[in-house]
């Protein structure tokens, strides 16, 4: 017969009763093959005596597992596990192997994606972390979103936001969105054109399957450009062709070209701040790319993932303010202004097309953050954005000339930089003569974490060396120490 008496342990201070643990053990004996079909279980006195509990215990225990079709009791036989139950191969009975196992392999099939695959880095303890530009979460504006988030939540008005609501993302922030796209981005759009998602990702995946999953779609991308974009198009089907980029942005004569000889459905720009070189579209191409959008009939996906930060004037007003002819998808979002986990982003469209994106949107996430999403339109409505925009600018572009004049001042032997215009980080490439390998290696070891793969910005193995550098999530003392920590690798590389 099954020891029960020694495999069993139950836990007379657990918040789960005594009668629940004995039926848990016992329901994964039997799922586990231990206990088959038709085995006979002892009696509920035997049982209350070899475990010290109270018989009635057992019993209640019992009277569950038969009331969820575990067990049965035969007259004047007994109780049995039930006959009906599909049989399974035994498995040991050791508990110590059977708790520590862990399910680190599937038992079935599924599609693998490998170039998705990061590697992970060995990062020392207290090390500094030089990203590729994202903000500097410290700097949310975390006690001005809870108090309106708080207010919301006692107003019984706003209930409603705790239901379903519509797949296109809250209708005040919508409207709120309408008005301040139109004022701040030379935008003339409506509510209709405006469908909420969850930061600047999800609208690119969006659009991405809305125009490339069909067979032979081609997408035109810079050379290098933002790799998880890359993947994104990837996913969906697309045929990624590479164009160069130079000091004006995206090569809009080489697309030109490319037009004369292929049919190209999509392109995708980082007009303000191309990632990851940081250039901006001129003018000039920015009025020829529209101009080839409107001749070919292809798509813009224009990701405008920072406009908000630009140091030397005022932005270049994105290429969606001068669409007429209703080819550009605008992305945008939250994520860079306030902070990474404030998923909230926007996809500007031809109504015909954000209706289209709403219905995709529908079968993956039902919709965003409700409450969220009321609080980001009153924030803006009263001007806290705004004002935090102003802020973090300021603090942003100090913490880019700290940064931009200690790598002249130390490091320039070894790369080679131009200030950027706006964003938060530097497009930095290293001197042929030396590798990133090298570099990452000398620099975990003392603390550095260079977490920029500088592989997924070499699309076509052309080895340029650049990477990005954050320096926007760093304070300055923080940016002292990783240019110190940066300076100590070349000494260490140095022979």
């Amino acid at each position: 017969m099954f020891p029960f008496k020694n495999n069993i342990i139950l836990v007379r201070n657990h918040t789960r009763n005594l009668y629940l643990q004995l039926c848990d053990q016992i329901i994964g004996f039997i799922k586990s093959g231990k206990l088959p079909p038709s085995t006979k279980l002892p009696g509920s006195r035997k049982l209350a005596d070899d475990l010290n509990i109270h018989r009635k215990t057992v019993i209640a225990a019992y009277e569950e597992l038969a009331s969820q079709g575990w067990i049965e009791t035969i007259p004047a036989r007994g109780t049995f596990v039930m006959a009906s139950l599909p049989v399974i191969k035994p498995k040991n009975f050791d508990l110590s192997v059977t708790k520590s196992k862990t399910k680190n392999k599937s038992n079935f099939s599924y599609t693998t994606r490998p170039h998705l695959v990061r590697r992970p880095t060995n990062v020392a303890q207290h090390s500094i972390k030089i990203d590729d530009g994202i903000p500097d979460h410290r700097l949310a504006p975390i006690e001005e979103i809870a108090k309106v988030y708080r207010n919301i939540t006692k107003k019984t008005h706003y209930q409603e936001l705790l239901t379903y609501g519509s797949i296109y993302g809250n209708l005040d922030l919508r409207k709120t969105l309408a008005t301040f796209l139109n004022q701040t981005r030379g935008l003339r759009v409506t509510i209709d054109n405006i469908l909420i998602t969850r930061g600047s990702q999800m609208g690119i995946y969006l659009v991405s399957q809305l125009l490339l999953s069909s067979k032979n779609k081609f997408i035109v991308v810079g050379n290098t450009n933002y790799m998880t974009a890359d993947n994104t198009f990837e996913e969906a089907g697309g045929k990624i062709i590479y164009i160069p980029v130079d000091k004006e942005g995206l090569d809009t004569y080489a697309l030109k070209k490319l037009c004369e000889t292929r049919k190209i459905d999509v392109v995708y720009v980082t007009s303000h701040h191309h990632h990851p070189t940081t250039v901006t579209l001129s003018a000039k191409r920015r009025m020829h790319l529209l101009q080839l959008a409107q001749q070919y009939h292809f798509a813009i996906i224009e990701d405008d993932y920072d406009y908000d930060f630009h140091y030397s004037n005022a932005p270049i007003l994105p290429l969606a303010s001068n669409d007429e002819d209703g080819n550009v998808i605008y992305i945008g979002g939250f994520t860079k202004l306030i902070a990474p986990s404030m998923r909230i982003g926007y996809l500007v469209a031809p109504t015909d097309f954000v209706e289209e994106a709403a219905r995709l949107r529908r079968i993956i996430d039902r919709q965003g953050d409700t409450i969220l999403e009321q609080t980001l339109s009153q924030m803006i409505t009263t001007g806290d954005i705004q004002r935090h925009c102003s802020k973090v600018l300021k603090i942003y572009k100090s913490r880019r000339d700290l940064f931009c004049k200690l790598l002249e001042e130390k490091l320039n032997f070894y790369f080679d930089f131009e200030i950027p215009k706006g964003g938060m980080a530097v497009w930095v490439k290293l001197h042929t003569s030396y590798n990133w390998d090298d570099v990452s290696e000398k620099a975990t070891a003392i603390g550095l974490n260079l977490s920029t793969n500088w592989r997924r910005y070499d699309n076509d193995n052309s080895g340029h060396n650049g990477i990005r550098m954050g320096f926007a999530s760093l304070n300055e003392q923080e940016i002292h120490q990783a240019i110190d920590k940066l300076v100590k690798v070349f000494e260490l590389i140095e022979p």
